[in-house]
């Protein structure tokens, strides 16, 4: 067929002219090679009108198209078929690289093994646990229940276990957000907080940040659009490791004052943070979504996050949940249970957190020595700024150290790295050395 697929061609293809039909039946066609890669489609108004639909069809279809990657608009030059197949994958996880054993991985911030409890007592207590191997899809173990009201910063109306925190925000989003919606959410921010936006298909709206995290003014700006919900990480920032503060909480929950908007609150790094967690819970009980973490603080393979909003929007997100899993591990909500009572868990949590507070230390204070603003944190990476991206990662692997580009934690331009400092036992001279010839192009 030609270049160009005409309304009247289409016409005779398509027989479900619902928005999900067209989806699938135009997918169908280029999936066969019926529609090959490079083939225009006819205008939305002039194929609306042949099949007997409203434009608004078409552009919803055409919609789950592009978030399937096999149709892309090219602006005013009409709309083209990209691909002839699709499969869902999280994009800027997934270009992380594999490095040998002679480069120096500083890309990944994952916690030192090191410096986990032991989970050999903790699964021993999991494997007794109430109603183990039972398929009743039970929120949460009443003795972890009990053991997280402890520390919580406000007093939730439900709580409900996840499979970690990632799977908690991912399962949150499709139960509560509908794609085509709009998702406000701080930038720079983690990037498989991104890909699971980008993923849902909703439009992202950022809101940018400053020392103290996310700006008023910018998020009151994101806010005129009514996005869903407004994600961010008020504890402890996963990539620049900032926290924010009391008065700056204050001014955002202003702001969300008007808006009907969820707020989801992301502690991702949960207790390697020396502050105390921060939630707009005890302003906002029926919107918001406080999600805690444990994976870096007890171990990844644990799995397990914690969050708590009002009964009914835990009762939208469990429901949701009921299509896979239904619940999470008993086994491993009695284990983190028995952790978080445990007398020796708690020392064991303070020393992690100032070993991994003395590394990135290590590293910033060293780099602010040699000229870097870098602003002040704490946690597991340090968000550091440079001339031009391009040339510092090629600069970093040139010493054989691995980073990660500041483009992956945003929608857009970020002259930033991140550089994970958990790990970072020695050669932060090395490190040092290596960023302050990679910042300055």
């Amino acid at each position: 067929m030609s270049d160009l697929a005409s309304a009247s061609w289409f016409a005779e293809k398509i027989g479900n002219r619902t928005t999900k039909g067209i989806a699938q039946e135009t997918r169908s066609l280029i999936r066969v090679g019926t529609l090959p890669i490079g083939t225009k489609l006819p205008p939305i108004r002039e194929l609306a009108f042949v099949l007997g639909v409203s434009p608004a069809t078409i552009s919803e279809a055409w919609s789950d198209l592009r978030r399937q990657k096999v149709i892309t608009g090219r602006g005013r030059n009409g709309t083209f078929v990209s691909g002839n197949s699709f499969v869902a994958k999280p994009e800027r996880l997934a270009s992380v690289g594999h490095y040998g054993r002679d480069v120096l991985d500083l890309s990944l911030a994952s916690p030192d093994v090191a410096l986990l409890p032991p989970l050999g007592p903790a699964l021993e207590h999991g494997a007794r646990a109430q109603n183990l191997n039972s398929y009743e899809r039970s929120r949460i173990l009443p003795e972890l229940e009990d053991a997280v009201r402890r520390t919580w910063p406000y007093d939730p109306g439900a709580f409900l276990v996840t499979n970690g925190g990632y799977n908690a925000v991912y399962t949150l989003l499709h139960a509560l957000v509908r794609p085509g919606s709009s998702v406000a959410i701080e930038d720079p921010t983690a990037m498989r907080l991104l890909d699971i936006l980008e993923d849902l298909g909703v439009d992202i709206l950022p809101v940018d940040c400053d020392a103290e995290g996310p700006v008023p003014a910018s998020l009151a700006k994101a806010m005129a659009h009514k996005p869903a919900a407004f994600l961010f990480q008020p504890s402890l920032h996963s990539v620049t490791g900032r926290t924010v503060g009391d008065t700056r909480l204050s001014a955002l929950a202003d702001v969300l004052e008007g808006s009907a908007a969820l707020i989801i609150e992301d502690d991702g790094l949960g207790d390697v943070s020396s502050s105390a967690p921060r939630t707009l819970g005890t302003r906002f009980p029926d919107r918001v979504i406080h999600i805690h973490s444990y994976s870096k603080t007890l171990g990844p393979d644990l799995r397990l996050a914690v969050l708590s909003s009002s009964a009914s929007i835990v009762e939208q997100i469990q429901s949701y949940r009921s299509f896979s899993s239904g619940w999470t591990s008993r086994l491993l909500q009695g284990a983190v249970a028995w952790l978080l009572r445990d007398q020796e868990t708690a020392p064991l949590i303070r020393r992690a957190r100032a070993i991994y507070g003395e590394r990135r230390e290590a590293l910033v204070g060293g780099l602010k020595r040699n000229g870097f603003q870098i602003e002040p944190g704490s946690g597991l990476c340090a968000w550091v700024p440079v001339a031009s991206e391009a040339f510092a990662l090629v600069t970093m692997a040139a010493h054989g150290i691995a980073v990660h580009p500041g483009s992956k934690f945003s929608v857009g331009p970020m002259p930033y790295v991140r550089v994970s400092t958990a790990c970072l036992t020695d050669r932060h001279a090395d490190v040092i050395e290596a960023l302050t010839a990679a910042a300055r192009p």
